[in-house]
């Protein structure tokens, strides 16, 4: 199979709760609840309200802030025999300052402690960049000075931890196609996962066959185009709003939205 082949879906898109099998051997479901954006305050409780709605996947992130939040909430669902702990896949990210190689594994477990979890289903590298290190509290941002750790000695790290039992599968996030490329072919383990923005308007046919003829699932961080937040912020159009989309929800008797998210299923990407 070649470089850029689109290789066959993974999932069944006719099951109730179609999963995608990592290459890893591990199950993950392919529609994920995200925790990006999510006020203080709110994210507890919706945490809850997307369990009690049937979401078996969350998608979080240390830099995002609210994992002592979502901690609580993932604690009372357990305690309150909503979902056991088995029955839930956690993705969580490693931020760009804690790359070190002494880093990742106190990164690691500091989100775990807020999470109240003893593992990761999905550990991810949120971004191919490496900068240093400021604290484990206090996740540098913006003005933020480069590190000199490699990407491959921050992947060797992210090996051990599923050596020691933290994660049960580790990917990346962000990483364009060249990067990829250099990590397939130096992993011991492979990633089992690129997250990255994808959608309607921005496919990136190339990097996601990649991906894919390789078995590594590609998740889609922004499915539905950023909406109006990201409109306000880059002046970028808005998928939902497209005539042609619209056109196509109202012949199906759907929303803008569930054509988005098909579209991007029916090409083997997670949502």
């Amino acid at each position: 199979m070649s470089s850029f082949t689109k290789p066959p879906l993974n999932f069944d898109l006719s099951l109730p709760s179609p999963v995608y099998t990592l290459n890893s051997g591990h199950s993950m479901p392919i529609i994920a609840y995200g925790t990006f954006r999510s006020e203080p305050g709110e994210v507890s409780t919706a945490v809850i309200e997307a369990i009690k709605a049937g979401y078996r996947h969350f998608d979080l992130a240390h830099v995002y802030g609210n994992e002592k939040e979502v901690g609580p909430a993932l604690k009372q669902a357990f305690d309150e025999g909503l979902v056991k702990r088995e029955e839930l896949f956690i993705t969580g990210k490693l931020w760009n300052s804690d790359h070190d190689v002494e880093v990742v594994p106190k990164a690691c477990a500091h989100s775990l402690e807020n999470l109240q979890l003893d593992y990761f289903d999905l550990y991810l590298i949120h971004f191919p960049v490496a900068w240093k290190h400021t604290g484990l509290d206090t996740p540098s941002w913006g003005g933020s000075e480069l590190g000199d750790t490699s990407l491959i000695d921050t992947w060797r790290a992210m090996e051990g931890l599923v050596e020691k039992g933290l994660c049960r599968s580790i990917g990346v996030s962000n990483y364009p196609l060249l990067l990829m490329h250099d990590l397939t072919t130096q992993a011991k383990i492979q990633p089992a996962c690129n997250q990255i923005e994808v959608h309607a308007y921005y496919q990136r046919a190339s990097l996601v066959n990649y991906c894919l003829s390789r078995n590594i699932c590609v998740t889609a961080h922004t499915p539905l185009g950023g909406g109006v937040v990201n409109a306000d912020t880059w002046n970028t159009p808005i998928p939902l709003k497209d005539p042609i989309i619209i056109e196509i929800a109202n012949a199906h008797k759907k929303s803008p939205a569930q054509v988005l998210l098909r579209f991007l299923l029916q090409l083997g990407i997670v949502v």
